[in-house]
């Protein structure tokens, strides 16, 4: 039986597993979008002397790297409860279920945020 500490750090290593996409998600959505959006309706094209352009690149590349560390976190997890095969026990059935999820929900967030990033990166800033 693990420690009490143990189980805690499993718990949150399962919690980045499944919900690291999303949240990486929703910082790019404030970084990238909103940056992009407040500098161009101010009239400007930099933030003080960083161009729009590196500010929303900084903002897909991070959150991008963050899900891919929770979806290679997930896609450990799923292997390693898969391997223990069908039990009895079912916390082990649950976090394989939620490991999962997981790959699949930061694979979704991987690809919109790599979609939105290529929009943002694309068109130049500030075009009316």
């Amino acid at each position: 039986m693990p420690s009490p500490r143990a189980r805690k750090a499993g718990a949150l290593i399962m919690w980045f597993a499944v919900l690291g996409g999303a949240l990486a998600w929703t910082a790019h959505l404030f970084v990238a979008w909103g940056t992009d959006e407040l500098t161009c309706r101010s009239g400007h094209t930099s933030i003080g002397p960083v161009p729009v352009q590196a500010v929303v690149a900084a903002g897909v590349v991070l959150p991008a790297l963050v899900t891919v560390a929770a979806m290679w976190t997930a896609w450990r997890a799923w292997r390693r409860l898969s391997g223990r095969g069908r039990g009895d026990d079912p916390r082990t059935e649950r976090a394989g279920l939620l490991a999962l999820l997981g790959l699949c929900a930061d694979g979704l967030f991987l690809i919109i945020i790599l979609a939105g990033g290529a929009a943002l990166l694309v068109f130049p800033p500030c075009q009316s």
